[in-house]
This record gives C-alpha cells, sequence and structure tokens, in this order.
C-alpha cells in the first residue's frame, strides 16, 4: 500500500512533487514549532490536521486524487482568514519570528487553496482519477 502511494506520488507532474515535499508540507508542519504562542496550538492543529486527514483518503484510494483537497478547503480556508486578521490586528503583540511565520505560512496556504479550490470543484464534477492509476469509472 505504501508503495502504491509513493508511485502515485511520483506520478505527479515535477513541480507538484517540489511544491508538496519541499513548500507545503514543511512550511505546515513548521507550525509545530510554535505551539507555544499565542494562538500556535489552534495554528498548528489546523495546518497539521488538514494533512493529516489525507492520509485516510490515501489510503482508501491507494494513492492521491483530487479527493485530497476538501480537507485543506475545510480547514485551511478559515485558517487564512485567522492568520491574516492576526497579522493585520495583532501583529506589533506577536513574537516576530511568529509573525514572521505566519506571513510564509498564510502565502503558502493562500496559493494551495487556489489549486484546492479547483481540484475540489473538479472532483465533486466527478473528478475521481488516482494519480498513476487514470481515470476511476463509475465512483
Amino acid at each position: 500500500m505504501i508503495t502504491d502511494i509513493w508511485k502515485s506520488f511520483r506520478a505527479m507532474p515535477l513541480w507538484v512533487q517540489i511544491w508538496v515535499a519541499l513548500i507545503l508540507v514543511p512550511v505546515n508542519m513548521a507550525s509545530l514549532c510554535f505551539v507555544g504562542q499565542n494562538w500556535g496550538a489552534g495554528i498548528a492543529v489546523a495546518a497539521v490536521g488538514a494533512m493529516m486527514l489525507n492520509l485516510p483518503i490515501m489510503l482508501a484510494e491507494r494513492g492521491l486524487s483530487k479527493a485530497m483537497a476538501l480537507p485543506h478547503v475545510i480547514i485551511w480556508g478559515p485558517l487564512v482568514v485567522v492568520v491574516a486578521w492576526l497579522l493585520a490586528t495583532g501583529s506589533s503583540a506577536l513574537d516576530p519570528a511568529f509573525a514572521a511565520y505566519l506571513g510564509v505560512l498564510l502565502v503558502v496556504n493562500v496559493i494551495s487553496l487556489a489549486f484546492d479550490l479547483r481540484d475540489t470543484a473538479l472532483w465533486l464534477k466527478g473528478d475521481r482519477a488516482v494519480a498513476g492509476k487514470g481515470p476511476v469509472k463509475g465512483r
């Protein structure tokens, strides 16, 4: 099963693999470094939680699909609103390193949500393909 998921990941376009492995996952995982900050634990739960909800999807589908965008939209949508609000209203009270991190998190997750909104719409319209396995009929 892990091999199937890895093959599916490797079937994604190279830029997607780079985006996910070197930017998206590390930036969201870095939220764990700030759990002691005001709002830090909640931000970490949302940042990491949206990714963790993809594990059952990957396991069930034995690969990566557009269904993985759904947890991002549901959780990161509100997260980016909270982060933008924190930066707009409380940046002077935030630890400078945490504020800088929140700026990076905001940019990365807004970019991700642009892709995720498209993928969610396609999934809702019936695109159930799993990367590396071709279209899935009848789902």
